[in-house]
């Protein structure tokens, strides 16, 4: 009864059986972790969408605190498996825990620390492959909000850090504290999709140096006020832009998912949880472009491209939580689901 955890570097092994042992070690990662405080968002209809099944093969790319692979586990008994992966070790070691107190489950997890743009690699590393479905949940978890000197806050004095893999050398404080005006700017714009980009970059500028969430968050809010009943902070799309520039996160993705249809079995499922415009355009694209035979520009007379359909959409429309889901989990509002089933 194992839990085993992959690197890009080398391949160690979490026993359940030695969780006790290590509490004399006082191994807080693995041992005092928190009582898991995140829900995980729509259930019910990643479980439709993933077709799960008993005995079936499946990845979670993003592990998280295990809501989502805990599910994937009971609904596939008796002998499916989960290979989860995640670039934050703190949550591999939260989901183990979250999972420990079921051997007969945790058995059935591979975790990977690593990032799911290596999808492909850290599969077969994990000597698995083609698969029967895959996750890909881009929110973040509530250990990542809620756990200090993370720096996804803005509601408290953490240092701007921002990493899901603290293995990185790029923080938020980099890009805060080090970027010129103008290409500070940029990042906000290009990845928060903040209109007032330009004002918030030079109020940064001009409070340098900046050490803490809290203090950036009132600086962009001294730039740019709350207007009426606005219901996010004014900080909310600079911290997207930081948060998703220091992980490279919109290139991991599109990697990511193309890697992860070619892991899929003929009939696997590809279903992936969206969280803002930017990475729902992009599963949206990819989608619609891997759905259909031809991809010449419409003015081309005859298709030349050579491509073919990989997959088939299993809606067309999305998906999106449930009026008592947000009402019972308001951090899942802006969830929008999106699945291909693989020809």
């Amino acid at each position: 009864m194992l839990s085993t955890t992959l690197s890009t570097h080398s391949v160690t092994t979490l026993r359940c059986a030695d969780v006790e042992a290590r509490s004399s070690l006082h191994d807080p990662k693995i041992v005092q972790m928190p009582e898991t405080r995140h829900v995980p968002v729509m259930v019910p209809e990643v479980l439709r969408a993933l077709k799960v099944e008993p005995g079936g093969v499946y990845i979670d790319a993003n592990l998280g605190e295990g809501g989502h692979t805990e599910a994937i586990l009971r609904a596939s008994v008796p002998d499916g498996t989960v290979l989860g992966i995640d670039a934050d070790n703190e949550a591999i070691a939260s989901a183990v825990h979250r999972l420990s107190g079921d051997e007969g489950m945790v058995s059935r997890l591979t975790a990977a620390n690593a990032n799911f743009r290596d999808i492909q690699a850290i599969a077969a590393e994990a000597g698995i492959g083609p698969v029967d479905g895959i996750l890909f949940d881009l929110g973040l978890s509530s250990l990542q909000l809620d756990t200090e000197e993370r720096g996804f806050s803005f509601r408290r004095s953490d240092p701007l850090d921002m990493r899901f893999d603290v293995r990185q050398t790029v923080t938020a404080d980099d890009i805060v504290n080090r970027y010129g005006r103008d290409e500070l700017a940029d990042v906000i714009y290009q990845y928060g999709e903040e209109r007032a980009s330009r004002r918030i970059a030079a109020a940064i500028v001009a409070a340098r140096p900046i050490q803490t969430a809290i203090r950036l968050a009132d600086v962009i809010a001294g730039a740019v006020p709350r207007r009426g009943s606005r219901r996010i902070h004014p900080a909310t799309r600079t911290f997207q832009a930081l948060r998703i520039a220091v992980n490279d996160e919109l290139n991991a993705l599109e990697a990511g998912l193309t890697q992860a249809i070619s892991l899929l079995k003929p009939g696997g499922r590809l279903v992936v949880l969206a969280y803002h415009s930017l990475e729902d355009g992009i599963v949206k694209n990819l989608f619609r472009q891997e759905a259909t035979d031809c991809i010449c520009p419409p003015e081309r007379p005859i298709c030349d491209c050579g491509h073919a359909a990989l997959v088939s959409l299993v809606s067309r429309r999305v998906i999106k939580p449930a009026r008592a889901e947000i009402e019972g989990n308001p951090r899942g509002r802006s969830a929008r689901l999106r699945a291909v089933e693989r020809l």
